[in-house]
């Protein structure tokens, strides 16, 4: 498949790492030659410099053969006028990154699909989805839907006297056998693992498990840990991804949104009806103490600055709060900021390129569907060809790459968690959660 991604900042560079391994022909278009250079030298990708918006641009990157273009620059009138230049050159599928959510409204004057643009992603909305699905999940530090819902993908972190530490994967299977769940990844010290039957569990260790929406209580049990409904929330900061969470938390839960600006949280008190809005500094220490902040379920920093997001992350983690949401923008802090173990991470970069993935479905025998960054693992679909070595055999046969493992087998809607006796059919879909090095064998496991 051919794909033209026009804007190499951190949205259109990660879209092309996602993509780069299954063998997609990528061209990236931008401006600024410092990014075209930081993506020839780091992903195995074609570059164009020049305006994205530009038809001399556009015929350099080939884009009248491209099967796919991701509009992504940071400016949305770039984005609308390259997708409506590469419709009209002959692109097959386009995909826009929009900051402005009033071009999808309905009343909206001016419509994306006049553009021919067939999916428009809202990087706030991404994130804010993401945040909400953690809020929900109090318990949590990563919850991923998959499957339109029915299996959830959670990520936990083992406490002291956790019923399951120092006990190996088949040990556990064989004790919670009255329900069927996966174990996708592990991360230790940094670094992640694709737990086997042999692995055995640690205090310490975030555990990400895969499970039917129905199961996840019993998860919790045997995790030790309480299910709970978050009953109160706090979000500092007032920037679009702020009031996205409060509108839809509003009525759901208690919300409280600080912001220091007086001006900008009378507006936030006249638009969000259902929310307490503060006037106040996120960082002040005495602040935060007299909003009793140890008993709400979850603080969600999400101001325009990084360092202050991780700041109050730092500070309300240590003042006792159950859960602490940190939006950055900079991806290389995840890996550190996890190993301190302050709280969840989310980042509408990230967010965005997930929401893209989970959209695009190529012609290959598999497509990715999500990648975590902090987690270096990838979620795959795949569809076992006829004659491939996955089908009609046990899947404990199977010769599996170290690094990978079946989690969900879709056959024909009916979802089951994948297990060593499962066998497959060309008729199946099955997610696999993998590293990168595991995904050419992969392809040819699942290829006649």
């Amino acid at each position: 498949m051919k794909v033209v991604i026009i804007g190499g900042g951190e949205v259109g560079f990660h879209a092309a790492k996602a993509l780069c391994d299954e063998n997609h022909d990528i061209t990236i278009v931008d401006i600024d030659p410092a990014k075209t250079k930081r993506a020839s030298d780091h992903i195995d990708v074609n570059t164009v410099e020049g305006n994205g918006a530009s038809p001399d641009t556009l015929r350099e990157a080939i884009v009248e053969e491209a099967d796919l273009v991701l509009s992504l620059t940071r400016t949305d009138e770039v984005n609308l006028i390259a997708s409506q230049q590469a419709h009209k050159m002959g692109a097959k599928k386009i995909i826009a990154r929009l900051r402005n959510q009033q071009y999808t409204r309905r009343d909206s004057i001016i419509r994306p699909e006049s553009f021919g643009i067939d999916l428009v992603i809202h990087p706030e909305k991404a994130a804010s989805d993401e945040i909400v699905r953690l809020v929900r999940h109090s318990y949590a530090t990563q919850a991923m839907e998959f499957e339109g819902g029915r299996m959830e993908m959670i990520g936990v972190r083992l406490d002291k006297d956790c019923p399951i530490s120092l006990k190996s994967m088949k040990e556990v299977c064989k004790e919670y056998d009255e329900f069927k769940f996966g174990v996708v990844a592990v991360t230790r010290d940094g670094s992640t693992e694709v737990p086997w039957s042999d692995y055995t569990f640690e205090e310490g260790d975030t555990c990400y498990f895969i499970v039917k929406k129905d199961y996840l209580s019993r998860i919790m049990e045997m995790v030790g840990k309480v299910a709970t409904e978050a009953k109160g929330v706090m979000i500092l900061g007032g920037s679009k991804i702020g009031r996205n969470l409060a509108g839809v938390l509003q009525n759901e839960m208690s919300v409280r949104l600080i912001d220091s600006n007086r001006d900008k949280a009378e507006w936030l008190a006249s638009t969000l009806p259902n929310t307490m809005v503060l006037n106040g500094d996120g960082t002040d220490v005495e602040f935060l103490k007299s909003e009793n902040i140890q008993d709400l379920d979850s603080f969600i920093s999400v101001t325009q600055s990084e360092q202050t997001n991780l700041l109050c992350g730092l500070l309300v983690h240590h003042l006792g709060v159950k859960q602490t949401i940190i939006h950055i923008n900079t991806t290389e802090y995840l890996p550190v900021v996890q190993e301190i173990g302050i709280g969840c991470m989310v980042s509408k970069n990230i967010s965005t390129v997930n929401a893209i993935m989970q959209n695009i479905k190529s012609g290959f025998s598999h497509s990715a569907v999500t990648s975590f960054e902090e987690l270096e693992v990838d979620v795959l679909e795949f569809s076992p060809e006829r004659g491939s070595k996955v089908i009609d055999v046990p899947l404990s046969q199977v010769n599996f790459p170290k690094d990978s493992i079946v989690g969900v087998i879709n056959h024909h809607g009916h979802l089951s968690i994948a297990r060593g006796s499962s066998q497959l059919s060309e008729e199946d879909i099955v997610l696999v959660f993998a590293k990168q090095k595991a995904i050419p064998k992969l392809s040819k496991l699942f290829s006649a």
